[in-house]
């Protein structure tokens, strides 16, 4: 049993002791501190709460919706909603802030609290950390009777989501609606089976659904990597389809598959997004530290300057908002634009995409070999009790001296032609070990190199 406390939110696995896992009493402790901590600068006394659709989600729902109206607050519940929605509905219904109950790539044993602020970002690293301190005291002051939250449901944002992604300005409806594109869908049963049906029939797109009812007991493991895409990738590989899409159980990371059933690349949605919206509107790009070299080929490219961030993503947005950046995000299939909000939002990396390929007019496979091409090794090593994190990343640092290396967040190390990132995950207990070269024979050879000193240290 789990329980992680992280810049990526409260996150852990359901049942077991209290204080070990996500249970109704941490729930509530968690909720109370971050309702302790919004009070101090609220103005409208609401809170949203959105939720994907695990099994766990109406349990943790009531609890938390329970709470803050036990703390005083008036609960907005969007129902079954995407993060990106979700963070969309705090600042259109000009909340104090908001809480998302997903456990994004995580599998079906977990759920999470993710924690937005009144922009409907993600509370930044000192914030959370206040939260996380407030909650140590346990000492919270609840609302007597006369002054209770209220509860309200309201379903309409999904549609208002559809409705401002049709409208940004690179989002071209009728060029897509022309290309008569069909593609096949794995929404892995859960809010994109609801969300992602009324964006591509607004924008007049065939498609069929996998996993496609939202159960919220994946078909499979939920993090959208090829290993675990084979049934996507065979009915595509049928043909008569022009693309897959993939997305994880709260929409906010989005892969794609080609026409002929191989993948496209989850590291380079935000490639082949960033290459559309830099074609149109040039400036500079951000993504995290673990996320490909293609960015930076593609961004000097058009002429910006593309600069790299601490893994999380409200460390990609503080950084997107220092250099101006018109568009970020992260490799794990997280596209950023700006002009929709701060947030990875798969609505707006699908449209945008479609609007590419639409221009375009080549096939899926085609648009891929137009990028540089490299492969990234993605590999983990389960943390034991002993695992001394701070010992094994300054050992790396020393074997690595006479390398550039970078570690605002765990250590990586650049080479001319080639690239080794080795960080503690913010969302599980595993070190993640990310490596990049130009085939994956030598991105794979690398990380296991790293991967050995971990080993040799546990």
């Amino acid at each position: 049993m789990t329980l992680i406390k992280s810049i990526s939110g409260i996150r852990g696995t359901i049942g077991g002791h209290t204080g070990d896992t996500l249970n109704p009493l941490d729930i509530v402790k968690f909720t109370s501190a971050y309702a302790t901590f919004i009070r101090r600068t609220a103005t409208s006394n609401k809170i949203v709460v959105g939720r994907d659709a695990r099994i766990s989600g109406e349990m943790v729902r009531s609890v938390v919706c329970g709470t803050l109206m036990g703390m005083g607050f008036d609960v907005i519940d969007i129902g079954l909603a995407t993060t990106p929605t979700t963070e969309l509905a705090v600042r259109w219904s000009g909340a104090d802030g908001g809480i998302i109950i997903t456990a994004s790539h995580n599998p079906r044993q977990w759920n999470a609290l993710k924690l937005l602020n009144n922009e409907g970002e993600f509370l930044t690293k000192a914030d959370g950390n206040e939260v996380l301190d407030i909650a140590a005291e346990e000492s919270f002051s609840y609302a007597d009777v006369d002054h209770l939250g209220h509860y309200t449901k309201d379903d309409s944002f999904d549609k208002r989501h559809i409705e401002s992604v049709l409208a940004l300005r690179l989002v071209d409806t009728e060029a897509i609606r022309n290309a008569h594109f069909k593609v096949c869908v794995d929404s892995i049963n859960s809010v994109g089976g609801i969300i992602l049906p009324q964006l591509l029939d607004a924008l007049g797109v065939e498609y069929k659904f996998l996993n496609g009812e939202p159960t919220g007991d994946f078909a499979h493991n939920p993090e959208p990597l090829e290993k675990n895409l084979g049934g996507i990738m065979g009915e595509m590989a049928t043909g008569g389809y022009d693309l897959g899409i993939v997305v994880d159980p709260d929409v906010d990371r989005l892969a794609f598959i080609c026409e002929d059933g191989k993948m496209f690349g989850e590291e380079y949605t935000l490639v082949s997004v960033a290459d559309y919206v830099l074609s149109h509107t040039p400036g500079n790009t951000v993504s995290n530290l673990s996320s490909t070299r293609a960015l930076r080929d593609v961004t000097e490219k058009h002429g910006g300057v593309y600069t790299a961030a601490a893994v999380g993503e409200v460390n990609v947005t503080t950084k997107m908002k220092a250099v101006n950046a018109v568009i970020g995000g992260e490799g794990n299939g997280g596209v950023i634009y700006p002009e929709s909000h701060y947030g990875r939002d798969a609505l707006v990396g699908i449209a945008l995409f479609l609007s590419s390929l639409a221009h375009k007019k080549c096939k899926v496979s085609e648009l891929r070999a137009t990028f540089p091409d490299y492969s990234i090794a993605k590999n983990r090593i389960d943390l034991t009790p002993t695992t001394d994190i701070d010992a094994i990343l300054a050992k790396v640092k020393e074997m690595f001296k006479d390398q550039k290396i970078n570690d605002i967040d765990g250590v990586k190390i650049d080479f001319p032609d080639k690239w080794v990132h080795l960080r503690k995950s913010n969302t599980e207990p595993i070190i993640r070990v990310y490596s990049e070269a130009h085939t994956m024979e030598e991105a794979d050879a690398l990380g296991k190199q790293l991967m050995k000193v971990v080993y040799d240290m546990q």
